[in-house]
């Protein structure tokens, strides 16, 4: 059997064009993929015994002189008993190279970065910052991907042989006239130095940083509605996207508005000779005042209906109205003038006919 013909190449070529053919060869007859297929299974095992003479330089000048056949331990089946981790740094490497290439011809992926979770915070504003909308800062303690193992959890470092196996792989262990050899456990068996945890996360791959941000709230936010700040939860292991954050929003409740959707209601104070006479009446409001026409005949409890003057919508649509609500208010009477009128108007109005008077309806 033509060592070199197996391989596909010249009796002149570089270990480096040996590994290449040999990696190109095994993807394509190995046993893993073409399970049951004896044909590939033998001309995989070919594949095998002409790298493993060839990438020995003593082995291949032994071939090439004609002085020895392929030792008969690399014609074994599979990998049954086959200790890939005793042939050597050049050969782990290889064959850690290979495998690495067929899983990813055949579907195998790097786990995929997972995000990070979300944060929750509550902030509580006034009523009036909830009608003109505001800017409220808060401190945040959160997780961020480290800058500078950006997540790996590892130092960069250049690649370097095991200390403690010198690039083999294995330990060995001599016992009198025996020799036991074991998987290195400072390396794990491929020979290279493990890599160190990052000096600036210690190998979490995060770092707790906190940091003042601003919110903004927008007009017409209304209590336990939430906020969402993209991008600003706790950062994704090995260097995933980072969560969001939700603000809950609490609405201190006002002494005088009461908030009804998008609409306003405010009760407005109508002393009787207004109700009865009729009046234009100012109601301050968080952007201003507001004239209300007061008719004659005002009855207590009626409504009045102001377009356009209550909350914004956060959505996008309308913004609502001002409900303002009439109350008669009686005067204190606080000398006899005040009495005299008072009994002088109850002689020209019967109270019994007011009583009997169908309630007056609110006005929109």
């Amino acid at each position: 059997m033509d060592l070199y013909a197996v391989l596909g190449v010249r009796q002149d070529a570089s270990e480096t064009e040996i590994k290449r053919a040999y990696r190109r060869l095994a993807r394509r007859f190995h046993p893993d993929i073409n399970p049951g297929d004896r044909e590939a299974a033998a001309h995989f095992q070919q594949v095998l015994e002409a790298y493993e003479t060839l990438i020995d330089r003593e082995r291949r000048g032994r071939y090439d002189s004609g002085e020895a056949a392929p030792p008969p331990e690399a014609r074994r089946s599979g990998f049954e008993g086959f200790d890939f981790s005793s042939r050597g740094p050049d050969y782990s490497a290889t064959f850690g190279d290979l495998m690495a290439e067929v899983l990813i011809e055949h579907g195998a992926r790097r786990p995929a970065a997972v995000r990070g979770t979300d944060l929750h915070h509550d902030i509580r504003i006034s009523f009036a910052d909830s009608f003109t909308g505001c800017e409220q800062a808060l401190t945040l303690t959160r997780r961020e991907t480290c800058r500078i193992c950006r997540g790996a959890g590892v130092a960069r470092a250049a690649a370097g042989p095991c200390g403690l196996c010198q690039g083999q792989g294995v330990v060995r262990t001599v016992r009198g006239h025996m020799v036991f050899s074991r998987s290195c456990n400072a390396c794990g068996g491929t020979g290279q130095q493990p890599p160190r945890p990052c000096p600036s996360c210690t190998g979490a791959g995060y770092d707790v940083r906190t940091e003042r941000i601003t919110v903004r709230l927008p007009p017409g936010i209304a209590d336990g509605e939430h906020v969402r700040l993209p991008a600003k939860g706790d950062a994704g292991p090995r260097g995933g996207p980072a969560g969001d954050l939700y603000v809950a929003v609490h609405v201190v409740p006002d002494p005088h508005f009461r908030r009804e959707g998008s609409d306003l209601h405010v009760v407005l104070p109508v002393a009787v000779h207004e109700g009865g006479l009729g009046a234009r009446i100012e109601v301050p409001v968080f952007d201003g005042t507001v004239k209300v026409r007061i008719p004659p005949g005002t009855q207590s409890g009626q409504q009045f209906r102001i377009r356009e003057r209550g909350m914004a919508s956060t959505r996008g649509g309308p913004r609502g109205d001002l409900v303002v609500e009439a109350r008669l208010m009686l005067p204190a009477v606080l000398d006899e003038r005040s009495r005299a009128l008072l009994r002088e108007f109850g002689e020209i109005n019967d109270g019994a006919e007011i009583r009997r008077a169908p309630p007056a309806e609110s006005q929109e």
